[in-house]
C-alpha cells in the first residue's frame, strides 16, 4: 500500500493519443510500446502540448521537478513535451521500464478501443477477474496487478525523493485511476469512474489522503478547485 501521508507533491498525466489509437485499435503488448505507432498522433501532440501548458499554469515545476514517463514512446515524447514548455532539463526525466507499462489486456489486443467497455464491467465485479489469456505475448493483467505495479513506482519514488515534485506519465488510463482509486480509498472496483482522458492532468493532494472517504453515490469532484483536475482536449 501506498504511505498514508505522501512526502512528495505528485502530478498524474496520461500522454495523448498514440498513433494505435486513432485508429480505434487497443495495443498493450510490451514489445511493441517503443515502436513508432506507439508513439503520439498529430492529435496526441496537440493534447500532450496542453497538458504540459496545464502543468505551467498549475506552477507544477515551478521550483523544479522529476518527471516520471513509461518508455512507452507515447508517454516519453509527452514527458519530453512537458519538460520543454516547463523549462526542465532532460536529465530530470527519468524513464520507467515495467511499472508503468500500459495495462495488458490479453485476448482483446487488437480489438476495437470501444471493447473496453467489456474489460470495465468486468473490473466491477472483481479487482481480481482478469481479461481472457492470448498466446502473443500480450499480458493479461487485473486491477489487482496494476495496482501491484503502480504501488511498487510510489514506494519507489517516496523512498528515492522527499518533498520533491513529481510528474508521472503513463500511456493508458488505468494505471492512473487504479493508483488514483487506491490514493483516496475508492473500492478498486470502480476505478474506471476515475477515468483519465488523453492529455488529462491532474494533481494529487497528499493531505487529503488519509481523510477523504468518496461517498458511495456521488460523482468523482476535485478536492481543490480549480486546480486539483484539469482536463485535456
Amino acid at each position: 500500500m501506498p504511505p498514508a501521508r505522501l512526502s512528495n507533491r505528485y502530478f498524474l498525466v496520461r500522454a495523448g493519443e498514440s498513433e494505435f489509437e486513432s485508429s480505434g485499435v487497443i495495443n498493450t503488448n510490451p514489445v511493441s510500446k517503443t515502436s513508432v505507432d506507439s508513439g503520439l498522433s498529430d492529435k496526441g501532440k496537440k493534447q500532450s502540448l496542453r497538458a504540459a501548458f496545464l502543468l505551467k499554469e498549475m506552477e507544477a515545476c515551478d521550483s523544479n521537478c522529476w518527471i516520471w514517463p513509461s518508455i512507452t514512446q507515447r508517454a516519453y515524447q509527452a514527458a519530453e513535451i512537458i519538460a520543454s514548455v516547463n523549462g526542465i532539463s532532460r536529465s530530470y526525466i527519468v524513464p520507467e521500464y515495467s511499472f508503468l507499462d500500459a495495462r495488458g489486456l490479453g485476448a482483446y489486443e487488437g480489438k476495437k478501443m470501444e471493447d473496453i467497455s467489456e474489460i470495465y464491467a468486468s473490473d466491477n465485479l472483481s479487482p481480481s477477474i482478469k481479461p481472457p489469456p492470448i498466446d502473443d505475448g500480450t499480458p493479461n493483467e487485473s486491477v489487482a496487478d496494476v495496482f501491484v505495479r503502480v504501488t511498487q513506482l510510489m514506494s519507489i519514488l517516496e523512498t528515492q525523493y522527499s518533498e520533491d515534485t513529481v510528474v508521472i506519465v503513463s500511456p493508458d488510463s488505468d494505471n492512473l485511476s487504479v493508483l488514483q482509486a487506491g490514493l483516496v480509498g475508492l473500492d478498486l472496483r470502480r476505478h474506471n469512474e476515475l477515468y483519465f482522458a488523453p492529455g488529462e492532468v491532474r494533481f494529487v493532494d497528499p493531505s487529503s489522503i488519509p481523510t477523504y472517504k468518496r461517498p458511495a453515490s456521488a460523482v468523482y469532484k476535485c478536492l481543490n478547485p480549480p486546480k486539483c483536475v484539469i482536463k485535456g482536449l
